[in-house]
């Protein structure tokens, strides 16, 4: 648990379970979101088997990259989820939208 802490920069236990719990209910929030969204398009798995497999994915990481500092902040880790998600961003590219601090 310490070289998590150090590692995250944590000073509690406390908050290594609020971010373990924001990890796992933003995950079944965002498969629970994405199900109404796929439902809106019109393709299910039942119709368009690999189709609906290659959309559903991708749109649930971007519900979930979306939707994970706002779980932080109900769990009170928002500043925890935004730092780890300006830093995922600037990897994936969008380096002029969060520059380094």
């Amino acid at each position: 648990m310490n070289k998590l802490k150090q590692r995250w920069g944590l000073t509690s236990n406390w908050q290594i379970l609020a971010i373990i719990l924001a990890f796992s209910v933003n995950g079944s929030f965002a498969t629970w979101i994405a199900k109404p969204i796929t439902e809106f398009i019109g393709i299910s798995a039942e119709n368009d088997g690999w189709l609906f497999w290659v959309i559903r994915i991708p749109l649930i990481f971007v519900v979930y990259q979306t939707t994970l500092p706002i779980t932080g902040w109900v769990f009170g880790q928002f500043k925890f989820f935004w730092n780890m998600e300006k830093k995922m961003l600037r990897r994936m590219g969008f380096k002029n939208l969060f520059p380094e601090e």
